[in-house]
């Protein structure tokens, strides 16, 4: 885990949140098997999502990432930072830009709120053509004194 944050925009850890605090980085390289695969793996069966044919007679150049895979690359974003002291209560997202194969999305957050135990983070997902998700995320700790 990080330090403490001593001034806004330093790395923090889930215990020493404070707002302003920035979670590190992720960079996560996408290829059609990790496309289809975690479509596949949230039940999204939508053609676009594994066919580039279908992709492209619905105006798209290829295959592209499912919402349900994106919501899956958040969670485990913000619960690889935030370890097993604490659990997801609300997550929502807005997409932007689709995520295609070969695309590297870089996910990056920043705790936006702390009210209580409650942790509030804004995380972006970003590509090289702009934002492909924004998302408001609150944790909360597991039990016992996680913060």
């Amino acid at each position: 885990m990080s330090e403490l944050a001593s001034a806004p925009g330093d790395t923090v850890s889930f215990p020493d949140s404070r707002v302003g605090g920035r979670l590190p980085a992720l960079d996560l390289p996408l290829d059609r098997t990790t496309i289809v695969a975690t479509a596949i793996a949230s039940q999204d069966f939508e053609d676009v999502h594994h066919d580039p044919g279908k992709a492209q007679e619905r105006g798209t150049p290829d295959i592209f990432m499912s919402i349900n895979s994106t919501n899956g690359f958040i969670d485990r974003y913000v619960t690889d930072w935030s370890g097993p002291a604490a659990r997801i209560t609300r997550v929502a997202l807005r997409l932007g830009v689709p995520n295609f194969p070969g695309d590297t999305m870089r996910l990056t957050g920043e705790v936006t709120g702390v009210d209580g135990d409650a942790v509030m983070l804004r995380v972006l997902g970003s590509n090289d053509r702009g934002v492909h998700v924004t998302a408001e995320v609150t944790l909360v700790p597991t039990g016992g004194n996680a913060r």
